[in-house]
């Protein structure tokens, strides 16, 4: 009876050519995907380092910004008695004044007064007395 071969034997599924195309493509995709991302984060970074100067009102700048809080008492006028000229300021959790301290009032960024601490306090309120100007609801609350 006579043999019958289905498969021929001998030959290889890679051959160099097509090992050597599959390497070069992988490291090519592979240059491409951390090449994007670290030219990526190198804008961000460029765009953050301190000591550059100048403003830029370029949107993609802007997202690179690194925004420090300030120091210092912030607080927020919750209440104001424009009759007997005083105000309840609360302030954030672990951020109280002193008794007699004196904090300026601002509105829209613009100074519109000042108040002095004099107590009482309840857990993150406190009253003050207006000094200068004027208090409105609302209004921020610093001691610079």
């Amino acid at each position: 009876m006579a043999k019958l071969l289905i498969d021929v034997p001998g030959g290889r599924d890679l051959t160099a050519e097509m090992r050597i195309a599959l390497i070069l493509s992988g490291a090519a995709l592979a240059l491409a995907v951390f090449g994007c991302a670290s030219h990526h984060g190198s804008k961000t970074a460029s765009a953050a380092q301190p000591g550059r100067s100048g403003t830029s009102t370029n949107a993609s700048t802007a997202a690179g910004l690194i925004v420090t809080p300030e120091e210092g008492l912030n607080g927020t006028v919750a209440w104001v008695n424009t009759e007997l000229r005083f105000v309840v300021v609360t302030f954030p959790v672990g951020q109280l004044p002193s008794q007699g301290q004196r904090l300026s009032v601002y509105r829209g960024g613009l100074k519109m007064g000042e108040v002095r601490v004099n107590g009482p306090q309840q857990d993150d309120s406190v009253v003050a007395d207006v000094v200068t100007g004027e208090a409105g609801q609302g209004d921020a609350v610093r001691d610079r």
